[in-house]
């Protein structure tokens, strides 16, 4: 087993870095069902652009890299505990080179071990099977994507759909609610796996596990496969749409798997992974460990082909997108009131100048403390960068938007106790936020999420960093940018394209409460 920690190393690297190419045929479809005209198609493009630069750099697509979770299924005779070191000594080399950002977190004192390894982390699950090989793979799903997994104990009264009871219509809505209450938080057009049965724990581990089928493949059981087709269809008539812009495209890909239950419980299980469905495995030789195969194609293309762009084009000349319509600002920092007050939702910005990381430490830390710099004008970012360090200094390898909702408690009073103008994330934030923009003069920008090495590559220089004690991806980062580009979502009048789609979804939601399966 001399080569098997360099075949996990590999296996890292390849699942961060490059999609593979069931997924690329998955946006590429998203792509040609978009108008590319519309804020949506426009983000669609963005991300295609991102899933490129990623593998021409050999840099983690999304800058979170989330729990890094591994299956196994060895031979009867492996050394599991020998594997489990050399899995736990390739993440902390893939940690350092840049492949994995530190998401290990200790709940208790919130220190971040810096290396990727923690009680709990990462996680490894071994099978034993009667065969001589290996069959190694990998899953990094993000934050913001994991936290909007959900679970359903049926029966069950559901927002717009009405009562789900124990059946497969039941399941039905549980599903389609799953892709409601995930709006563009999750970083839409997504990918589901769900797990119908077993307990609370299974029911969350069978949903991750279809997320391993590949999305071409055809369910066994016919009705599931009849739902998985329903699924999709219907989920892409919510009008949700790529990074809950409104649009066309809400789902990439849906697989259901089922287990036995006992009478008492009924769950539905559903884990929402984002465009960045980074999943990859390996067939290892049993006695080397060297990688004899590749279980999910390599990616290499994502253009679109001649009959896709011509549906897309078609489209366009229809008149179908409103995109069309909005203005390109530049704003440089620090930023007016007057500036901001002259924003409406539909702008695209474009940022030069300095700006700041702020995640969820920082924010609880500013509300009873003063900021290390002057904040009056500037731009917060919901970003953990990727970051790498040498004797020139700190190199930004990804840096794309985390989801804002969590700083919803602290945002609106943080951007008035420092005279903040903007902030910029993925998905939205609720009426407290809104509320102070207004009150402030303030307002929400919305970048793309998952495309770290897009909005890497506007960052020019780090001119500093405060609070490292939070560890990498909450430390507060002064990044020097030009060409940053994001789109107004909720300005100072009180407009919130967010509540818009939201209001929206929910009425096309309302559509699908009758019954359809027996």
């Amino acid at each position: 087993m001399e080569h098997f920690a360099e075949s996990v190393y590999q296996l890292i690297v390849e699942t961060s870095t490059n999609l593979p190419g069931d997924v690329r045929r998955a946006v590429n479809r998203g792509r040609a069902a978009e108008n590319q005209a519309t804020r949506a198609g426009l983000a669609l493009g963005t991300i295609a652009q991102n899933i490129e630069m990623a593998e021409e750099k050999v840099s983690p697509i999304c800058q979170d890299t989330g729990m890094p979770t591994f299956i196994v299924h060895t031979p009867v005779l492996a050394n599991q505990i020998e594997m489990k070191k050399a899995i736990k000594a390739a993440v902390v080399r893939a940690t350092r080179e840049g492949k994995l950002r530190p998401n290990s977190v200790d709940s208790l004192t919130g220190e971040n071990s810096g290396d990727n390894l923690g009680e709990g982390i990462p996680v490894i699950h071994f099978e034993q099977w009667e065969k001589d090989t290996i069959d190694l793979r990998l899953i990094l799903k993000g934050g913001g994507c994991e936290n909007k997994n959900i679970q359903y104990s049926l029966p069950a009264e559901l927002e717009g759909l009405g009562r789900a009871g124990r059946d497969l219509d039941g399941i039905r809505k549980c599903i389609l609610h799953a892709v409601y209450q995930a709006q563009g938080q999750g970083c839409s057009a997504g990918f589901i796996g769900v797990g119908i049965g077993g307990d609370r724990t299974t029911g969350y581990e069978l949903a991750k596990h279809q997320l391993f089928r590949h999305l071409d493949d055809r369910n066994p059981i016919q009705e599931l496969a009849e739902l998985e087709d329903y699924v999709m269809d219907k989920a892409n008539q919510l009008g949700i749409g790529t990074m809950g812009f409104g649009g066309e495209v809400t789902l990439l890909g849906c697989k259901i798997g089922a287990a036995h239950r006992i009478p008492a419980s009924f769950y539905v299980s559903v884990a929402y992974n984002c465009w960045a469905f980074r999943r990859q495995g390996v067939l290892l030789d049993g006695k080397t460990g060297t990688i004899e195969q590749w279980l999910y194609e390599s990616g290499t293309e994502v253009a679109m082909s001649a009959d896709e762009r011509e549906a897309a084009a078609g489209r366009e000349l229809q008149g179908e997108g409103e995109a069309g319509a909005s203005r390109e600002i530049i704003l440089q920092t620090p930023i007016s009131e007057e500036q901001i007050r002259n924003l409406r939702v539909g702008d695209v910005v474009i940022i030069r100048g300095e700006m700041h990381t702020g995640r969820d430490a920082l924010h609880k830390y500013l509300m009873d403390h003063e900021a290390p710099i002057d904040l009056e004008g500037a731009v917060i970012y919901h970003c953990g960068p990727v970051m790498l360090q040498d004797e020139t200094g700190w190199h930004v390898k990804a840096a794309g938007p985390t989801t804002s909702i969590r700083e919803e408690p602290y945002q609106g009073d943080i951007m008035k106790k420092f005279g903040i103008r903007a902030v910029i994330g993925k998905g939205g934030m609720g009426p407290r936020t809104l509320a102070a923009l207004q009150e402030h003069g303030g307002v929400y920008l919305n970048a793309i999420g998952g495309a770290a090495q897009y909005y890497a590559e506007c960052i020019q220089k780090v001119n500093g960093v405060d609070f490292m004690e939070f560890g990498i991806p909450e430390a507060m980062w002064h990044l020097e940018v030009d060409g940053f580009a994001a789109i107004v979502t909720m300005d100072s009048h009180g407009n919130s394209l967010h509540a818009d789609v939201e209001k929206s979804s929910i009425e096309r939601l309302a559509r699908f409460k009758e019954p359809v399966f027996k």
